[in-house]
């Protein structure tokens, strides 16, 4: 707990922390308990590798690294004030076996089917999530997504993606991270066949033009 209550002290006196949840009374349910339900996953567990996409203020990766210490961990991250943060909080718990990229995931070439796991949070719609994960997973890797209140237009949109990407959803599993959260989900999908070559398209078009049934209109 050492480190994990250090990541809880740097995001309380860090001002520049890119979140509005940095009091670790509250920090401790909306960033440490809700990271850690991803441990519910046994791919998770078992993993090698991990990469959180789109890091944010380091939510889930670093957490993730101290609870799976033979995990190797990145962060990948675009806004470079983010990545700074994200450095300095790692370095402060001394979690060495994390390491921040500082890109965005389409561009990032060395991630190319290297990750046995991948995770997101709050990053995009879930297509979106699924097109950038997808050509960074290894055969037979997870993506965990975390989603809030369930939405069946986006889930079908998602479905559509996955068949493209060669992804195929495994189970959408509802979690209670701490007391009194609701509607809370991992989206679990794991990567059965290899995604075409077209992916990833460059920077920008998965947002732009996502995939799924509505797009295909």
């Amino acid at each position: 707990m050492d480190q994990l209550d250090a990541v809880l002290g740097g995001l309380a006196e860090d001002e520049y922390a890119p979140t509005t949840v940095r009091d670790a009374r509250l920090a401790i349910d909306v960033h440490l308990a809700d990271s850690l339900a991803a441990l519910e996953l046994g791919a998770v567990r078992a993993a090698g590798t991990i990469a959180d996409l789109g890091a944010g203020a380091g939510f889930p990766g670093l957490v993730l690294a101290v609870a799976v210490p033979g995990a190797e961990v990145t962060l990948v991250e675009s806004q470079a004030r983010k990545c700074a943060f994200i450095e300095r909080l790692r370095t402060v718990a001394e979690i060495e076996n994390a390491r921040v990229v500082c890109t965005r995931a389409e561009e990032w070439g060395d991630g190319l089917r290297r990750n046995g796991v991948i995770v997101a949070r709050a990053l995009a719609a879930q297509s979106v999530v699924l097109e950038y994960a997808a050509p960074l997973l290894e055969m037979g890797g997870v993506l965990v997504d975390w989603r809030g209140r369930r939405d069946v237009d986006e889930e079908t949109d998602a479905l559509c993606a996955a068949e493209q990407l060669g992804l195929r959803r495994l189970e959408i599993r509802h979690t209670e991270p701490y007391d009194g959260a609701r509607d809370h989900h991992l989206h679990v999908f794991e990567k059965v066949a290899e995604t075409p070559a077209r992916f990833p398209r460059r920077a920008g078009m998965a947002r732009k033009r996502p995939l799924g049934h509505r797009a295909a209109r």
